[in-house]
């Protein structure tokens, strides 16, 4: 018996592998990079469990993702449409009890389901499988959590889908304890049996040079991050020797400065934490951005109704009045932009451009557009677009509308934008998990390129390589993990064997050898 309508889908024998491990093993987690069908796989499994008369828990961050899902289901499989539910926050809370109870399949957003579970509106009663696209958010306090702790309580199986769980070890094991994975399958695009279904996907980096401009305005900034950084390694903040800190670095100190008890060190400390963070996100925003996005930045700052002791601190320092006179002047752009001119001059071709900044999408939609370029920016709520003009934008993208899309990061999770020719990092990300996605956005049905632009000695260099070290340790560690778990389930075999002999031979009263095992 199946569920899956004929000719909905072609799955792949990697995609059949892996589904059958899954049901084999129990509670998996499958890491598969963006664009080779983690959906269709899912089908698979949850074709079986429904032939064994259990219900489907599927659960999306976004309510795209899960409009997208609930559709796919609804295509792919045989049963009332009526009988797979969309639930997002948008749906009626005196309605979603009802719909709970003709459920067979509930597509959702976690914190609707979070919140139908904790006022008893929705119940796990009868579910076989809860599916949990981007399980790398499986962590902390997100809804996911919530959810994974009910499954176990009703002994509902999880299947947890990403593109990476992340190179931080401690991360990957409260996701696999979350999720009580038993199973882990992994594959990337050199697998041999992923090998023939990916198209060629040539990736190379473009380096530019720092205009003079640019570095004779960096001089008296430098000279100010320096003074603060200083002033926070006196205070214990910071390593004596540490030369570079970044905002990374600086995240974790600030955890150790609000659990200081002595309040004037604290207070102290939080706002030269303050001043530093602002000062290294404009040393950023000029190496790899662009002299326009960094007055912006300032600008913004001045216009603050309230202004924090930091910011005014920064904007009443002599240095950062000279700067920002002299940064007046300075009308020569960011050598980036004229690259991405030519890069994406081919009008035959589709392109994603990744940008870092809002306020950058926004500067080279505009000059892509003044050079001819058929370009449009993709946005999310945080910067006022609704989904329904997001949904409308890559809806306009598929139809060959317009051929270069300006995203944020809005662009990297899971939503349905077509495979392009090329994707552009206007700078690098020092996040394998958006590296990962943002890739995948190439070379799915055809082959595609991918090309990072790094401005020479700045951070762009420093997240290019971060970014290739974190990926190559999540793998190591998920492989090792995978390794741990089989031969845990070899010795729990040989266990079993040993008891169950020993048992025989009790029976018997030794008369039988232990020998089967």
């Amino acid at each position: 018996m199946t569920f899956i309508r004929v000719g909905a889908i072609e799955p792949r024998k990697y995609q059949q592998d892996i589904a059958r491990s899954v049901l084999e093993k129990g509670s998996s987690l499958v890491v598969l990079p963006t664009g080779l069908g983690k959906t269709i796989l899912a089908l698979l499994v949850i074709d079986e469990v429904l032939a064994k008369g259990r219900k489907i828990l599927f659960l999306s961050p976004t309510k795209p993702l899960a409009e997208q899902h609930a559709r796919k289901m609804r295509e792919s499989l045989q049963m009332p449409a009526e009988n797979i539910v969309l639930l997002t926050g948008e749906t009626a809370a005196g309605k979603r009890g009802e719909e709970w109870k003709k459920a067979i399949i509930i597509v959702a957003t976690p914190q609707t389901v979070e919140n139908d579970l904790k006022k008893g509106t929705g119940s796990l009663e009868g579910y076989g499988l809860c599916i949990f696209d981007e399980a790398h958010r499986t962590v902390g306090k997100y809804a996911y959590t919530f959810v994974a702790e009910e499954c176990k309580k009703h002994g509902v199986k999880a299947l947890g889908l990403t593109a990476s769980p992340g190179a931080d070890k401690k991360k990957i094991e409260e996701i696999m304890a979350t999720l009580e994975i038993e199973n882990v399958e992994m594959r990337n695009e050199a697998d041999e049996d992923v090998a023939p279904y990916v198209k060629q996907l040539d990736a190379r980096w473009i380096e530019v040079e720092l205009p003079k401009a640019y570095k004779d305005l960096l001089v008296p900034l430098e000279a100010l991050i320096e003074k603060r950084m200083k002033t926070m390694r006196k205070l214990g903040y910071l390593f004596p020797n540490a030369k570079r800190v970044g905002k990374g670095v600086l995240m974790q100190v600030q955890g150790r400065i609000l659990r200081e008890k002595d309040s004037w060190r604290k207070f102290r400390a939080l706002s030269l934490h303050a001043t530093l963070m602002n000062l290294l996100h404009a040393h950023e925003l000029l190496e790899t951005q662009g002299i326009s996005t960094f007055r912006e930045f300032f600008k913004r700052m001045e216009g603050r109704r309230e202004k924090s002791k930091a910011v005014q601190g920064i904007l009443e320092d002599e240095s950062i009045q000279e700067m920002l006179a002299k940064g007046a002047g300075v009308n020569e752009e960011h050598p980036k932009l004229n690259l991405l001119r030519g890069l994406v001059a081919e009008k035959g071709k589709t392109y994603i451009v990744f940008v870092q900044y809002r306020d950058q999408v926004k500067k080279i939609v505009e000059v892509l557009k003044g050079a001819g370029v058929n370009a449009r920016l993709f946005l999310g709520k945080k910067e006022g677009i609704t989904q329904k003009s997001q949904q409308q934008t890559i809806e306009a993208f598929r139809k060959g509308e317009f051929n270069v899309l300006v995203a944020s990061s809005i662009g990297e999770e899971g939503l349905d934008i077509p495979t392009v020719d090329c994707v552009i990092f206007y700078e690098p990300v020092a996040s394998e998990i958006r590296s990962i996605q943002r890739r995948g956005r190439a070379g799915r049905a055809k082959a595609g390129e991918v090309v990072f632009l790094i401005t020479k000695g700045t951070k762009d260099e420093v997240a290019y390589w971060i970014a290739k070290k974190k990926e190559k340790r999540m793998r190591k560690i998920v492989a090792g993990w995978n390794e741990k778990a089989k031969i845990k389930a070899v010795d729990e075999d040989r266990a079993g064997k040993i008891e169950g002999a020993v048992k025989r031979a009790v029976k018997t009263k030794g008369q039988s050898k232990i020998t089967d095992f």
